[in-house]
């Protein structure tokens, strides 16, 4: 693999965080990073490169899969948070262990989304707490009133830790967009429909305002973007689900990462198999009886 088709799989790897396969999703969304935290940007590259490498070189992964960023985008997720949480240790076991858990759910045929880096920054955080390792814990101060345009912004950037800067969520966005524009209108949604806990009298409405509440329900929507109704309403569906196991999981003090919209996806996938099925019932049902 040479310089431009390495560069290629690391951008796509970036992208493929949104569900984009594509080097320009994977640029702006890399610059977003990068206006928030350029040693956040650094560590997503090198998981990004460090679980393309192990899976190429070590799991002798598809060269295919592995151009298309596969085996990238729990990488970058893995690299982000060892910083955001550890700064920077774990840099290496994080992606390390995230390629392993991607090479599992590939072998098992299993949808794992962005399972295995949730399972490797949980492994990474129980290891930290047993060995009284400090973290590095992000205080917020109580707002009491809710920025509902900041809420929107980084209900985007949070699918990346991103919780900095406005313009962070709108290059996200923009990265969308730049490769899928429905996509784009469904991550928009994603990020506008949990803005409606906004409305709730709430004692506390920092973690609205952080995009806590609605970075999940991005992913979600995303998953679930197509041209029929149908895809809108499982969207819906799985949109709604990702927010209360948010707010299930952060009442309960659980760092949740991006756990709510895995099972969101998982529950909505399970549902429209069923419906498919019923569906399909219905029909032979009407056939037969013709």
């Amino acid at each position: 693999m040479n310089l431009k088709n390495a560069a290629v799989t690391v951008l796509r790897g970036t992208g493929q965080v949104m569900f984009q396969n594509n080097s320009w999703s994977g640029v702006l969304m890399l610059a977003g990073i990068a206006i928030s935290s350029w040693q956040a940007c650094l560590a997503a590259l090198a998981g990004n490169m460090i679980s393309n490498l192990v899976a190429y070189c070590i799991f002798r992964a598809p060269e295919d899969d592995v151009r298309n960023g596969l085996y990238g985008f729990n990488g970058t997720l893995a690299g982000i948070a060892a910083w955001v949480f550890f700064g920077g240790y774990g840099l290496i076991a994080g992606p390390v262990l995230a390629t392993i858990f991607t090479v599992l759910f590939t072998r098992f045929r299993k949808p794992g989304y962005t399972a295995p880096f949730i399972i490797s920054t949980w492994i990474l955080l129980a290891v930290a707490s047993l060995a009284g390792f400090p973290q590095t814990v992000q205080e917020t101060e109580v707002t009491l009133s809710p920025a509902f345009f900041r809420a929107f912004s980084f209900n985007s950037g949070q699918v990346m830790l991103q919780g900095n800067s406005i313009l962070t969520g709108l290059l996200f966005l923009a990265g969308i967009a730049v490769n899928d524009r429905r996509a784009a209108a469904y991550a928009i949604y994603g990020a506008a429909l949990p803005l409606l806990a906004g409305l709730l009298p709430l004692n506390d409405y920092s973690g609205f305002n952080s995009g806590l509440w609605g970075y999940n329900a991005v992913l979600c929507a995303i998953a679930f973007a197509g041209p029929s109704w149908r895809d809108f309403i499982f969207a819906t569906v799985a949109v709604s689900i990702s927010v209360l196991l948010q707010w299930l999981g952060m009442s309960a003090g659980v760092t949740t990462l991006t756990a709510p919209f895995v099972i969101a996806t998982w529950v909505t996938l399970a549902i429209k198999g069923l419906t498919c099925e019923m569906t399909g019932t219905r029909k032979t049902f009407k056939q037969t009886w013709k």
